[in-house]
Formats: C-alpha cells, sequence, structure tokens
C-alpha cells in the first residue's frame, strides 16, 4: 500500500482499529467489507485528537451523519492517534458527544499514505476527505492543511451529487448542485465522456 490512490483508481484494501461510540466499544473496519455490504466509504482524516480545529469539523460532520447515512455511506474519522485516545476524547470533549461514527486509528500511517496525506515530518495525517464508492473506486478527495477547516455540508453534498450520478450516469451535476435539483442532460463528445467517466467507476 505504498503508492499513493488518486481520483478514478481502485483503491486497495485496508483495516483500521476503531473506537464506535454507538457501542462504546473497540473493533475494526475493512474497505473490502463495507464493499461487500454496498457502502459508499467517507475518510474524514485530521491531524490530531486534543487539538482546536479538529473537533469543531468532527462535530460538524455529526451535523451531516444522518443524512450521510441515508445516503448509503459509512462514515470513519482517522488520525494517528490510538483508539483508546480516541476512547477518551470523544468521552472528554463536549463538541463530540453527538459523535456517532466510526473513530479510526492509523497509528503506522500506513492508510494516510495510501491516501497522501500523511506528513512525514510531524507523524500527523493532514485534513484530508476521500468519497470511495460501493466498488471501491475513489470519486472524490478534499485535502487541507492543518490551518484550514473543511465543511460537512459540502461534504454531504458531494456525497449525494455522487450517489446520484452513480444511478444516472449520462446526467452531470453543475456548481452548487443540490439534491433535487436539475441537473445537466450531456450530449454529444460531453455524453461520450461521461460514459466513459461512468464505465470507469464501476
Amino acid at each position: 500500500m505504498s503508492d499513493q490512490v488518486n481520483v478514478g483508481q481502485a483503491v486497495p484494501d485496508f483495516e483500521l482499529d476503531v473506537f464506535d461510540p454507538k457501542r462504546s466499544d473497540f473493533g475494526k473496519v475493512s474497505l473490502s467489507d463495507l464493499k461487500k455490504q454496498g457502502k459508499w466509504t467517507v475518510l474524514v482524516f485530521y491531524p490530531a485528537d486534543y487539538t482546536f480545529v479538529c473537533p469543531t469539523e468532527l462535530a460538524d460532520v455529526s451535523t451531516k451523519y444522518d443524512e450521510l447515512i441515508k445516503s448509503g455511506a459509512e462514515v470513519i474519522s482517522v488520525s494517528t492517534d490510538t483508539k483508546f485516545v480516541h476512547l477518551a476524547w470523544q468521552r472528554e470533549e463536549k463538541l463530540l458527544s453527538g459523535v456517532k461514527f466510526l473513530m479510526g486509528a492509523d497509528r503506522t500511517g500506513k492508510v494516510s499514505r495510501l491516501f497522501g496525506v500523511y506528513d512525514e515530518g510531524s507523524g500527523l495525517a493532514l485534513r484530508g476527505t476521500f468519497i470511495i464508492n460501493p466498488e471501491g473506486k475513489l470519486v472524490s478527495s478534499e485535502v487541507n492543511f492543518y490551518n484550514v477547516g473543511r465543511s460537512a455540508e459540502e461534504l454531504s453534498r458531494k456525497v449525494k451529487a455522487n450517489v446520484y450520478l452513480a444511478k444516472n450516469p449520462s446526467e452531470a451535476c453543475p456548481a452548487n448542485w443540490k439534491e433535487g435539483a436539475k441537473t445537466l442532460k450531456t450530449g454529444g463528445h460531453e455524453a461520450a465522456l461521461v460514459g466513459r467517466v461512468a464505465e470507469a467507476l464501476k
């Protein structure tokens, strides 16, 4: 898993130790299991527990968690902290009281390296968000530096757009598209391109 995966490519299988806030217990999650369940996989990498921006991001994702689950996605936040630190942080940080998604522990940085967000200098992960379709292809990638937080509303929008387009491959979503809004009907060269993309993402 040393090679970085890019948008449009198949993601190699990976496994993470996790803390599950809903069960208040530990476990494991793998991409292969999520694919078997037909899930869209959303990975939310962040630098570290017990920091300032990170809890605001995870709290923001928690406000969209039900929407993401309804869209057929499984959300996993990931840092290089241990699963035990995740448990303590989720229990002690008030902003994380509503977090229900799995919290992954990438202690060696193996999975962070796979997605190109591992900072060799600090041993931490940059703020990377990745959407993987049920077939295991990476369809969306966003990476921010340490000091810029992300938007869960935009994450939810992108998941819904990708889910919609997976069912409607001859269409395209314009800028700022939201669920229920009009899409673009592609034609000619555009239709051929969309068709090739849809085929590649199967």
